[in-house]
Protein backbone atom coordinates (compact mmCIF):
# COMPACT_ATOMS: atom_id res chain seq x y z
CA UNK A 1 0.00 0.00 0.00
CA UNK A 2 2.96 2.30 -0.24
CA UNK A 3 1.34 4.27 -3.08
CA UNK A 4 -1.01 5.74 -0.46
CA UNK A 5 1.79 7.34 1.51
CA UNK A 6 5.33 8.28 0.58
CA UNK A 7 6.29 6.01 -2.33
CA UNK A 8 8.79 3.40 -1.22
CA UNK A 9 8.58 4.38 2.46
CA UNK A 10 7.19 1.01 3.51
CA UNK A 11 5.46 -2.07 2.19
CA UNK A 12 4.31 -2.93 5.72
CA UNK A 13 0.75 -1.81 6.44
CA UNK A 14 -1.41 -3.57 8.98
CA UNK A 15 -5.11 -4.19 9.13
CA UNK A 16 -6.58 -2.30 12.10
CA UNK A 17 -8.24 -4.21 14.97
CA UNK A 18 -11.79 -2.99 14.18
CA UNK A 19 -11.80 -5.09 10.98
CA UNK A 20 -11.13 -8.27 12.94
CA UNK A 21 -13.61 -7.31 15.66
CA UNK A 22 -16.31 -6.90 13.01
CA UNK A 23 -15.60 -10.34 11.54
CA UNK A 24 -15.73 -11.95 14.97
CA UNK A 25 -13.64 -15.00 14.05
CA UNK A 26 -10.25 -16.46 14.89
CA UNK A 27 -7.93 -17.61 12.13
CA UNK A 28 -5.70 -20.65 12.17
CA UNK A 29 -3.03 -19.04 9.99
CA UNK A 30 -1.92 -15.58 8.87
CA UNK A 31 -0.21 -16.37 5.56
CA UNK A 32 1.42 -12.96 4.93
CA UNK A 33 2.58 -11.93 8.39
CA UNK A 34 5.42 -9.40 8.57
CA UNK A 35 8.61 -10.96 9.91
CA UNK A 36 9.25 -10.13 13.55
CA UNK A 37 6.44 -7.58 13.83
CA UNK A 38 3.36 -7.65 16.03
CA UNK A 39 -0.02 -7.16 14.41
CA UNK A 40 -3.66 -7.35 15.48
CA UNK A 41 -4.41 -10.50 13.48
CA UNK A 42 -6.23 -13.05 15.66
CA UNK A 43 -4.37 -16.07 14.29
CA UNK A 44 -2.89 -19.10 16.03
CA UNK A 45 0.07 -19.34 13.62
CA UNK A 46 1.85 -17.11 11.11
CA UNK A 47 3.91 -17.49 7.96
CA UNK A 48 6.28 -14.70 7.09
CA UNK A 49 8.71 -16.16 4.57
CA UNK A 50 8.08 -18.01 1.33
CA UNK A 51 4.36 -18.22 2.05
CA UNK A 52 3.50 -18.97 -1.54
CA UNK A 53 5.88 -21.97 -1.54
CA UNK A 54 4.58 -23.39 1.76
CA UNK A 55 1.48 -25.43 2.48
CA UNK A 56 -1.41 -23.62 4.09
CA UNK A 57 -3.76 -25.26 6.56
CA UNK A 58 -6.95 -24.34 8.35
CA UNK A 59 -8.85 -21.06 8.19
CA UNK A 60 -6.48 -18.42 6.76
CA UNK A 61 -6.19 -14.65 6.88
CA UNK A 62 -4.42 -13.05 3.95
CA UNK A 63 -3.44 -9.39 3.65
CA UNK A 64 -0.74 -9.91 1.02
CA UNK A 65 1.80 -7.40 -0.21
CA UNK A 66 -0.06 -5.32 -2.78
CA UNK A 67 3.13 -4.89 -4.78
CA UNK A 68 3.25 -4.15 -8.47
CA UNK A 69 0.65 -4.30 -11.18
CA UNK A 70 -0.03 -8.06 -11.05
CA UNK A 71 1.52 -8.79 -7.67
CA UNK A 72 -1.75 -10.01 -6.15
CA UNK A 73 -2.43 -12.71 -8.74
CA UNK A 74 -0.27 -15.51 -7.27
CA UNK A 75 -1.56 -14.75 -3.78
CA UNK A 76 -5.20 -14.83 -4.84
CA UNK A 77 -4.71 -18.00 -6.89
CA UNK A 78 -3.27 -19.82 -3.87
CA UNK A 79 -5.93 -18.35 -1.57
CA UNK A 80 -8.81 -19.59 -3.73
CA UNK A 81 -7.13 -22.97 -4.29
CA UNK A 82 -6.91 -23.30 -0.49
CA UNK A 83 -10.66 -22.52 -0.27
CA UNK A 84 -10.88 -21.62 3.41
CA UNK A 85 -10.32 -18.05 4.53
CA UNK A 86 -10.64 -14.30 4.18
CA UNK A 87 -8.36 -12.14 2.03
CA UNK A 88 -7.98 -8.36 1.85
CA UNK A 89 -7.12 -6.50 -1.35
CA UNK A 90 -7.72 -3.07 -2.86
CA UNK A 91 -11.14 -2.83 -4.55
CA UNK A 92 -9.68 -2.27 -8.00
CA UNK A 93 -12.67 -3.54 -9.94
CA UNK A 94 -11.12 -2.58 -13.29
CA UNK A 95 -8.00 -4.71 -12.76
CA UNK A 96 -7.91 -8.06 -14.60
CA UNK A 97 -7.05 -9.92 -11.39
CA UNK A 98 -10.20 -8.55 -9.75
CA UNK A 99 -12.50 -10.20 -12.30
CA UNK A 100 -10.71 -13.53 -11.94
CA UNK A 101 -10.99 -13.37 -8.16
CA UNK A 102 -14.66 -12.38 -8.37
CA UNK A 103 -15.41 -15.55 -10.34
CA UNK A 104 -13.87 -17.70 -7.60
CA UNK A 105 -15.19 -15.90 -4.50
CA UNK A 106 -18.03 -17.15 -2.33
CA UNK A 107 -18.68 -13.59 -1.09
CA UNK A 108 -17.01 -10.19 -1.31
CA UNK A 109 -17.30 -7.23 1.04
CA UNK A 110 -16.60 -3.70 -0.16
CA UNK A 111 -15.48 -1.46 2.69
CA UNK A 112 -15.06 2.27 2.97
CA UNK A 113 -11.47 3.44 3.02
CA UNK A 114 -9.66 1.70 5.86
CA UNK A 115 -6.93 3.64 7.58
CA UNK A 116 -4.21 1.01 7.78
CA UNK A 117 -1.60 1.03 10.51
CA UNK A 118 2.13 1.58 10.17
CA UNK A 119 4.53 -0.82 11.92
CA UNK A 120 4.79 1.65 14.83
CA UNK A 121 1.00 1.44 15.33
CA UNK A 122 0.19 4.91 14.06
CA UNK A 123 -2.59 5.37 11.55
CA UNK A 124 -1.70 6.05 7.94
CA UNK A 125 -3.41 8.48 5.60
CA UNK A 126 -6.58 7.37 3.87
CA UNK A 127 -5.85 5.24 0.81
CA UNK A 128 -6.92 6.33 -2.65
CA UNK A 129 -9.59 3.63 -2.78
CA UNK A 130 -11.58 1.26 -0.62
CA UNK A 131 -10.81 -2.36 0.06
CA UNK A 132 -12.37 -5.68 -0.73
CA UNK A 133 -12.56 -8.59 1.68
CA UNK A 134 -12.86 -11.93 -0.11
CA UNK A 135 -14.48 -15.04 1.39
CA UNK A 136 -13.59 -18.52 0.32
CA UNK A 137 -15.43 -21.33 2.07
CA UNK A 138 -18.19 -21.39 4.66
CA UNK A 139 -16.12 -19.88 7.50
CA UNK A 140 -15.07 -17.00 5.27
CA UNK A 141 -18.69 -16.31 4.35
CA UNK A 142 -19.63 -16.36 8.06
CA UNK A 143 -16.85 -13.86 8.85
CA UNK A 144 -18.02 -11.46 6.14
CA UNK A 145 -21.66 -11.89 7.15
CA UNK A 146 -20.69 -10.95 10.71
CA UNK A 147 -18.78 -7.94 9.39
CA UNK A 148 -21.77 -6.82 7.29
CA UNK A 149 -24.04 -7.11 10.33
CA UNK A 150 -21.51 -4.98 12.25
CA UNK A 151 -21.68 -2.31 9.53
CA UNK A 152 -18.17 -2.76 8.12
CA UNK A 153 -19.22 -2.63 4.47
CA UNK A 154 -21.42 -3.88 1.66
CA UNK A 155 -21.61 -7.66 1.23
CA UNK A 156 -22.02 -9.10 -2.26
CA UNK A 157 -22.14 -12.57 -3.76
CA UNK A 158 -21.05 -13.22 -7.32
CA UNK A 159 -23.91 -14.31 -9.60
CA UNK A 160 -22.21 -17.68 -10.16
CA UNK A 161 -22.56 -18.42 -6.44
CA UNK A 162 -26.28 -17.68 -6.56
CA UNK A 163 -26.70 -19.85 -9.67
CA UNK A 164 -24.94 -22.75 -7.93
CA UNK A 165 -27.21 -22.41 -4.90
CA UNK A 166 -30.32 -22.33 -7.08
CA UNK A 167 -29.20 -25.40 -8.99
CA UNK A 168 -28.57 -27.40 -5.79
Amino acid sequence: MSQWETPGASDEWFTPPHVFAAMGVRFDLDVAHPNGLTTHVPAARVLWADSLAQGWSGFVWMNPPFGGRNGLEPWLAKFFDHDNGVALTPDRTSAPWFGSAWERADAVMFTPKIRFLRPDGTEGKSPANGTALWASGALGVRALTNAAEAGLGILASPVAVHQQRLAA
